[in-house]
């Protein structure tokens, strides 16, 4: 019999076990506790570490067995709803969210999750709704905290944001993404009280990796400010390094993706995909070569609907190279088929009311040929930008998801000689049916260029694409507090001023 003491110390590591994503010893180790005492808290581990491997059908296999006994069971039921979520089933997703929040109102866990649901929908409204229902119930919740100062700098609401990732500092002074953040609205001075307590929790404050990469960015960001040029590129370039040994990242795995990629493309390909009547745009290139800024101008069109980055064509990765299928591309139509049918199901749960939908996940590049063979009638826009620039630019932010190459100015250099190779090989096989875009004729001849982009697109001119800093819709990238001023050229030639730090970048560039 498993004392409360020792059935506590087991709950602590598995949670610290999911926390560091050793999902498969979690799973593993829980069904072993689960022999000795069978408890919710278990089951609900169990299937978070589920949803971490993207095993959802697993966790909900799971969470419904358990619910024959108890069926009003609001943890399992939130799990449940959250498993559905993140598998794209939105309509059973919220039935569950529902059905908690019937039993219990109040249940915060389900609120933040049926905020970040309607986030997900371009509800904004309704999901500031559901996070500030939380935040009556308690006010110190960090995560919704965070949710809100994340949404309000989305939606180009700077003030509040910085107000709420204050409360999370408050919170949790280590919670450094908060300070990251804060720091992308920021225009620091020598004695900013932000910049000065960054400084301070630096050196005193004991902090994982991760909390510390987070702050050497924004400590990097607010030196840049005061033209301390040399201290900003020595934290920059410290929270990367940090960052790389985090990731492990290997540049040799992006070499044999890119190598595998043309070869499924080298053959003629006849599938002969229906054009379907909504019209995509698919606005690609490298981060911080002026992604947000295009989508936030050909949005402001009335026929328009902006969706920022959408992370469904990640399944083409996945069904295609890491399953390694030997297979041609020729014999692959249904595969091809349901990708698509997913895409359209998935993007309608967004917007179906507009002609027009814009996806501006910049490394869609990768996935041009899979695009143009589902979705013939699409558009293509390629931004670019001057090399250094751009690899400058990315070099000095941090971002979420599999942006692994842009912590190292070697991989960096090799990552963008593949890129540019990549979109090389697609505007031969697609000629005249992708559109570039340089970022600095679109500062230098804003008008000209944004009427050139509207034109492209087959869409009848509207003035409102000039006015695009006043488009209300969510920005979710670290160019959120740029892509809304008026177009400016202080962001030209930024990279100047640390040209003696990125020598051997230049050097892969060139």
């Amino acid at each position: 019999m498993l004392s409360d003491r020792d059935f506590k110390r087991r709950i602590e590591i598995l949670i610290n076990k999911l926390n560091v994503g050793l999902n498969n010893e979690v799973i593993n180790e829980g069904k072993i506790l689960l022999k000795k005492r069978e408890d919710q808290v278990i089951y609900n581990i169990i299937s978070l570490a589920f949803m971490n491997n993207s095993e959802y059908d697993k966790s909900i296999e799971l969470l419904k067995s358990v619910l024959k006994k108890q069926p009003n069971n609001i943890f399992f039921l939130n799990n449940l709803g959250l498993s559905h979520y993140k598998k794209g089933d939105m309509q059973k997703a919220e039935g569950y969210f529902k059905k908690v929040l019937e039993i219990n109102p109040n249940y915060i866990n389900t609120l933040n999750n049926y905020g970040n649901f309607k986030k997900d929908l371009e509800l904004v409204n309704e999901s500031i709704d559901f996070y500030l229902r939380a935040l009556k119930i308690d006010n110190k919740i960090l995560v919704t905290n965070y949710n809100l100062a994340s949404i309000y700098q989305s939606l180009g609401e700077f003030k509040k944001s910085i107000e709420f990732y204050n409360k999370v500092l408050e919170i949790n002074p280590k919670f450094t993404i908060a300070d990251r953040n804060i720091a992308l609205m920021t225009k620091y001075n020598e004695k900013n009280k932000h910049f000065q307590t960054m400084k301070e929790k630096i050196q005193k404050l004991t902090l994982s990796d991760q909390q510390k990469l987070e702050l050497l960015f924004a400590l990097g960001k607010a030196y840049d400010d005061n033209d301390n040029y040399k201290e900003a590129f020595f934290n920059i370039q410290k929270a990367n390094k940090i960052k790389k040994n985090i990731t492990s990242y290997k540049i040799e795995n992006d070499i044999n993706l890119f190598s595998n990629i043309k070869k499924k493309f080298n053959d003629e390909i006849e599938l002969n995909i229906s054009s379907i009547k909504k019209k995509f745009i698919f606005i690609v290139g490298l981060p911080r070569s002026g992604t947000s800024l295009v989508e936030q101008i050909i949005s402001s069109h009335p026929e328009i609907f902006g969706a920022g980055e959408l992370l469904f064509l990640q399944m083409i990765d996945k069904e295609f190279f890491k399953k390694k299928s030997e297979k041609k591309l020729q014999d692959e139509k249904d595969k091809i088929l349901e990708i698509r049918d997913y895409y359209i199901k998935r993007t309608s749960m967004i917007d179906d009311n507009k002609k027009y939908f814009i996806d501006k996940a910049p490394l869609n590049f990768k996935w041009i040929g899979f695009i143009k063979t589902m979705f013939p009638n699409s558009k293509i826009i390629h931004c670019t930008r001057n090399p250094l620039e751009n690899c400058w630019s990315i070099f000095k932010n941090n971002f979420e998801g599999s942006l692994n190459f842009s912590n190292d100015l070697k991989d960096l250099g090799i990552f963008y000689k593949l890129y540019k190779e990549l979109m090389v090989f697609w505007k031969k096989k697609y000629p005249n049916e992708i559109y570039d875009i340089k970022y600095e004729n679109l500062i230098l001849n804003s008008e000209k260029e944004i009427r050139k982009l509207i034109e492209f697109c087959g869409i009848e001119w509207s003035s409102s694409c000039l006015k695009y800093y006043e488009n209300p819709k969510p920005i979710r990238t670290v160019s959120a507090f740029q892509a809304r001023q008026p177009i400016y050229n202080s962001s030209l030639k930024k990279s100047e001023n640390y040209k003696k730090f990125l020598k051997n970048l230049e050097d892969y560039l060139d």
